[in-house]
């Protein structure tokens, strides 16, 4: 009786926002964002059990729908779709639509290749150790057109340029629109370095609104763009001589209410927790990599001088650090959070986000220590001065950060065989497959991917 009144208040609820279509919503493996749409006349019968998908959706590589059979997964077999009806929100970008996000059942219980599950089994991996993980994407992406020539970008104006503002004035405040209109906070934007490239940040929150939050963020970023008679990426690296697109995860680790980062007592105004956190992540930051920076594309973006967090370090206001911690508002206070650089847009963010929580507990639980924070480039550092501070050069191609996964027990165990097996499958698909090609040939195939 109860599921039936919550159901005939979701349908009023939806009817009265006009909607028709309601999208059931995952990320598979690849990255790539998929939906089944069920009327709202028909809800009824997929309320509860949601939608059907097959088992393979997990299997597939980004550059075509096969299955690769290494995952373990083949067309036989079929799971259930079940919304997280807290997640909903109408479309204000695709009027009488709605979205939902979904989590991936299979006899009544998480199916082991879900990604969302792998975030909210990390979610309680660290409420066991007493901390709650709050965190925000920050996006970094262009704007294009597409002209007889080929794709060109809306300007090729400069860092926080205010002309580059003007220029894409209403494609940007129809897409801040549309994000608050979904609950989604919009804190900052400014113009990147790149021509086109645009930065808009959004507000923190708890760990797996975070990540859905990043699934609504790309695909409205597109949809107003087609919108505008444009093309928005993600793709870490469109042009050879342009900036490449980050999407940097910036965490905070808090207890009862408490952010636990600043401690006006502990080593750079930070807490023993996070310096244990940050360590963690540090240490399996090579093996982190096949999940933060998964695409062949990605580490075309990832090298020294970029900005782009191109060695395993960290730094206080270091943006060659792949660990930044920022200064506080106010620089008489201590940090409040800190931001991982070496991750992209190519990745799927319930994935990302939690082998970067895996990878921080792990410091946490073995009281690791981070090493002293680098405060300058450290490209410039002569090698023996890196060497001896353990300031390594990270993976140049995805073979390496594969290999590296491969080899990383703990992010493997958290995964679970059954997810890493598939995930890693399907990464090393990508791998064999594209990587000889070109940066043209990339751009062709992956731009409208991501």
């Amino acid at each position: 009786m109860a599921e039936n009144n919550k159901f005939k208040k979701l349908k009023k609820s939806l009817e009265e926002a006009g909607v028709n279509f309601v999208r059931i919503v995952w990320c598979d493996n690849a990255n790539i964002i998929r939906g089944k749409a069920v009327h709202v006349e028909m809800l009824s019968h997929y309320f509860e059990h949601g939608v059907g998908i097959t088992a393979a959706q997990q299997a597939f590589p980004v550059m075509y729908d096969t299955v690769i059979a290494e995952t373990g997964l083949s067309p036989v077999g079929e799971i259930r779709l079940i919304p997280d009806w807290s997640t909903l929100s109408s479309l204000p970008y695709a009027p009488g639509h709605a979205r939902v996000m979904g989590n991936m059942v299979l006899n009544g219980n998480p199916w082991p290749f879900c990604p969302r599950n792998f975030l909210v089994r990390m979610i309680e991996a660290a409420k066991h150790e007493g901390l709650e993980i709050r965190g925000a994407f920050e996006n970094e992406f262009y704007l294009l057109r597409r002209t007889s020539e080929g794709i060109i970008p809306t300007d090729s104006t400069v860092f926080a340029s205010t002309q580059g503002m003007d220029i894409n004035q209403p494609v940007i405040d129809a897409i801040a629109d549309a994000l608050i209109a979904q609950g989604i906070p919009v804190e900052q934007y400014y113009p990147e370095s790149g021509p086109g490239q645009q930065e808009i940040s959004v507000r923190y929150t708890e760990a797996l609104l975070a990540a859905d939050w990043q699934i609504a963020f790309r695909e409205t970023v597109k949809a107003i763009a087609y919108h505008h008679n444009l093309t928005a990426s993600f793709l870490p690296k469109i042009f050879a001589d342009a900036a490449g697109s980050g999407c940097h995860i910036h965490l905070s680790l808090w207890r009862d209410g408490k952010n636990l980062l600043p401690d006006s007592q502990g080593v750079h105004g930070l807490s023993e927790v996070a310096l244990q956190f940050i360590a963690g992540i540090l240490h399996h930051l090579p093996a982190l990599m096949a999940l933060t920076t998964p695409s062949t594309n990605s580490y075309r973006r990832i090298r020294p001088h970029f900005w782009s967090g191109a060695f395993r370090c960290w730094g206080l206001d270091n943006r060659e650090a792949a660990v930044r911690v920022p200064s506080a508002p106010k620089f008489t206070e201590n940090p409040s959070h800190f931001e991982l650089k070496t991750v992209d847009a190519s990745a799927n963010p319930y994935l990302a986000l939690g082998a970067v929580i895996a990878a921080g507990l792990d410091g946490v639980q073995r009281k690791l220590k981070p090493g002293i924070p680098v405060n300058q480039d450290p490209a410039n550092l002569p090698e023996a001065e890196r060497i001896d501070n353990g300031i390594d050069p990270l993976p140049d191609n995805l073979g390496k950060a594969i290999a590296h996964l491969q080899q990383d027990d703990i992010l493997l165990q958290a995964l679970n065989p059954q997810l890493s097996q598939a995930f890693i499958a399907v990464r090393q698909a990508e791998w064999e497959a594209m990587k000889d090609w070109d940066l043209e040939k990339e751009v062709k195939v992956l731009l409208e991917r991501y």
